[in-house]
C-alpha cells in the first residue's frame, strides 16, 4: 500500500481569490489555481483537469498491465480525459468523463483490444473512486 498527497491553499474570496497546487513529489509547486482558470478559460489550472490528468495516467497504466497479462506490449498509448462540470441544483459536479485512447500495439486484434480497454477502464483504481458516468472511445493504429 502507499500513500501520497497533494495540497492546495486559498487566499480571498471566491472569485477575487487566488489559490495554490502543489503535489508531494513536487511536479507541482505552489501552481495557481482559481475562479477564472477553472470558469472562464484563464491560464491556471483546475481540479477537473487534475481528476483528467490523473485518470487518463491511472487507466494507462492499468491498460499496460492487462495488456501484459495477455501477453501484449504497447509500442504507444496516450490517453485523454475530458471531465464535464456541469451546475446541478445549487452547485456543480462532475456528470461525466470521457476517455479518448490512441494505441499503437503490435500483434493486438481490435475485438480484443477493446475488451481488454474496457476492463481496464472498469478496473483502474481513479475509475474506482469516482462516481460518475464514464466512458471510452478506443481506437488501435
Amino acid at each position: 500500500m502507499s500513500t501520497t498527497s497533494g495540497s492546495a491553499k486559498w487566499q480571498g474570496g471566491i472569485k477575487d481569490g487566488k489559490g495554490a497546487i502543489s503535489t508531494k513529489s513536487g511536479a507541482l509547486s505552489d501552481y495557481p489555481y482559481g475562479f477564472s482558470s477553472r470558469f472562464e478559460g484563464k491560464p491556471g489550472s483546475n481540479p477537473e483537469e487534475l481528476i483528467g490528468a490523473a485518470h487518463a495516467a491511472c487507466f494507462t497504466m492499468a491498460l499496460s498491465l492487462i495488456l501484459g497479462e495477455a501477453k501484449l506490449t504497447a509500442e504507444h498509448m496516450e490517453t485523454k480525459a475530458d471531465v464535464t462540470l456541469e451546475k446541478q441544483g445549487d452547485g456543480f459536479a462532475v456528470t461525466s468523463i470521457h476517455l479518448t485512447l490512441n494505441a499503437k500495439i503490435p500483434g493486438a486484434e481490435d475485438t480484443k483490444f477493446q475488451e481488454l480497454a474496457g476492463k481496464a477502464k472498469e478496473g483502474c483504481p481513479i475509475s474506482k473512486l469516482l462516481n460518475t458516468k464514464i466512458t471510452l472511445d478506443a481506437k488501435l493504429q
